[in-house]
């Protein structure tokens, strides 16, 4: 028997440590090669890790919570000399592979053995087996380049000729550092504290609740934040909403108010570029885009998410309204990739049902705008010179002051208003001057 030492991994992007969001096993455990053995996270990565090799824990680095620098033990193994053979190759293997992936820096015993010539039957663990089948890989095919023959990852990327998952690890989502959109991840808003009374308990701040935390204070630390709530009569908005869920097809999304306020956000920035911008801290620049990459708020049981509506200005309404139910649907059972959880350009909050009457959204920095839906109540107005009863709902905006001016940011929203008053104006092509 031998030990394996298993290493922080290194998550690539200038990572330094990672957090311990929670254990999956404990000293005196046997585990399988592949099984899930703890949840770590780092600023921009939410990751599961995986057993490398089959034994038993001897030891364990750290409680959820705590950080663990980068190449420094986190669980050690007690295991068989090929076993620890074999995890030295899969992790050598996953690093020439793919180098900035989840990659364990193994420690050998130093009396291992060399490894056997491949025999005729087809070695490779469980994982690999069942990347080789989603591939399409005929596994006798392959030829392995682990202890004895074992197939281990590179051999099946080398088969497939992309790369696969990294080392069998999950990187449930990521968000860019440029974009800071929300992260999502494992469930673990916290674990009760040693501490405590019967009277309380102590819940520590860790994992997705501590990122959502930091990047909160961060915001409402750097950014001076502008609000501007304006009232929107949505009577006629509501009609057509109605209308087009009678007439919808039997396999469309319901239509709500949200994929309609999408479309005129995307009309109202061509007048106002200077809300469709992202704030380069590091270089002193605003990114002005043209493209509106709206993100939608959504809440999940892991928290808030950001997954990203790319280019808006250039879908239907039925394809906006399609695209956030499925950004939505893949948000909440967290299996948003990365690509869908980065890039937005503005954002759009509502608490539907829970609006309220007014709020202050947090701008989801680097953005300079957030646009957030509240309640829509039926009240009676003055309208046309008489009290009737119509549909009435806020916005609530919030932009960074630094670099949209208050006078532009009414005037977005008196925009946003007209169009969403009349609804069928947002339809109509925009008359370009001569």
């Amino acid at each position: 028997m031998s030990q394996y030492v298993f290493k922080m991994p290194d998550l690539g992007e200038g990572t330094v440590d990672a957090e311990i969001v929670a254990w999956h096993t404990k000293p005196g455990d046997v585990v399988s090669e592949d099984q899930l053995i703890v949840e770590v996270m780092t600023d921009k990565a939410a990751v599961e890790v995986p057993a490398p090799v089959s034994g038993r824990v001897v030891s364990i680095t750290g409680t959820p919570g705590d950080k663990v620098a980068v190449g420094s033990p986190l669980i050690v193994f007690e295991v068989g000399e090929v076993s620890a053979v074999g995890g030295a190759a899969h992790a050598a293997s996953a690093a020439a592979a793919a180098p900035a992936a989840v990659v364990a820096a193994a420690v050998p015993g130093p009396d291992a053995p060399v490894p056997a010539a491949r025999s005729g039957r087809v070695m490779a663990s469980p994982a690999n087996r069942r990347r080789a089948r989603e591939a399409g890989i005929d596994l006798s095919t392959v030829a392995g380049s682990g202890p004895g023959g074992r197939i281990v990852r590179g051999d099946l990327e080398s088969a497939e000729g992309h790369s696969l998952p990294p080392n069998g690890s999950k990187i449930t989502a990521e968000r860019s550092a440029e974009t800071g959109a929300n992260i999502a991840g494992a469930a673990h808003a916290g674990a009760p504290h040693a501490g405590g009374s019967p009277e309380t308990l102590e819940i520590k701040v860790i994992g997705v609740r501590r990122l959502i935390a930091e990047r909160m204070s961060e915001a409402k630390r750097n950014i001076p934040h502008f609000a501007y709530v304006e009232e929107v009569d949505v009577t006629e908005l509501e009609a057509l909403r109605q209308h087009l869920n009678v007439s919808r097809a039997a396999d469309a999304a319901s239509m709500s108010y949200l994929p309609l306020v999408v479309m005129a956000l995307a009309r109202v920035l061509e007048s106002f570029p200077q809300c469709n911008v992202l704030y380069d801290a590091a270089r002193g620049v605003l990114v002005r885009h043209r493209d509106v990459h709206v993100g939608i708020a959504t809440q999940t049981p892991d928290g808030l998410k950001v997954p990203v509506l790319r280019n808006a200005q250039s879908l239907s309404l039925w394809e906006v309204a399609a695209e956030i139910r499925r950004l939505a649907v893949r948000a909440r059972g967290n299996k948003a990739t990365r690509e869908e959880l980065v890039g937005s350009t503005i954002t759009v909050t509502s608490l539907g049902k829970l609006g309220g009457i007014a709020s202050t959204p947090i701008i989801n920095a680097p953005e300079v705008a957030i646009i957030g839906l509240n309640k829509a109540v039926e009240r009676p107005v003055v309208h046309h010179g008489a009290v009737v009863v119509r549909r009435i709902m806020n916005l609530s905006s919030s932009f960074d002051h630094r670099f949209v001016d208050g006078y532009d940011a009414a005037a977005m929203i008196q925009a946003l208003k007209e169009l969403l008053e009349h609804p069928a104006t947002i339809f109509i092509p925009k008359v370009k001057s001569k």
